[in-house]
């Protein structure tokens, strides 16, 4: 694997945030603007991911790490059940949906294969270099 010096190098984190771009237009230009519930719901949970990530990448230690990479492969099943509940009320077509959730769901994919990388690394984290 590459060398990682920040979080923003991480591929996870570089999908989160297109996925928070994407929601937050979805939030802005489409009926769910006024869904205030929802709306906060969706845009609240897309930032979960990458904040998520953030902050468990500066935690130093892998073992945090994967604890934090948890918390956001959860809000990415947050991200993609509100996703639903836009379609359901007919807040957004299903094209939009697709195209967000196809994002979602890769990068869920992608945190869990990173989270089995540390766990099985022989490095445990800056902090105990």
């Amino acid at each position: 694997m590459a060398k990682i010096s920040c979080f923003e190098d991480l591929e996870i984190w570089q999908i989160s945030r297109e996925v928070c771009k994407d929601v937050w237009t979805v939030v802005n230009t489409t009926p769910l603007k006024k869904d205030f519930k929802l709306k906060e719901q969706l845009n609240g949970s897309s930032g979960s991911v990458m904040d998520n990530i953030a902050e468990g990448f500066e935690r130093d230690g892998n073992k945090e790490f994967i604890h934090f990479l948890s918390i956001a492969k959860a809000s990415c099943g947050e991200v993609r059940s509100q996703l639903y509940r836009c379609m359901d009320r007919n807040h957004v077509d299903e094209a939009t949906f697709v195209r967000i959730y196809d994002k979602v769901i890769l990068n869920s994919k992608k945190i869990k294969s990173f989270m089995v990388y540390l766990k099985n690394s022989d490095r445990k984290g800056s902090k105990f270099d």
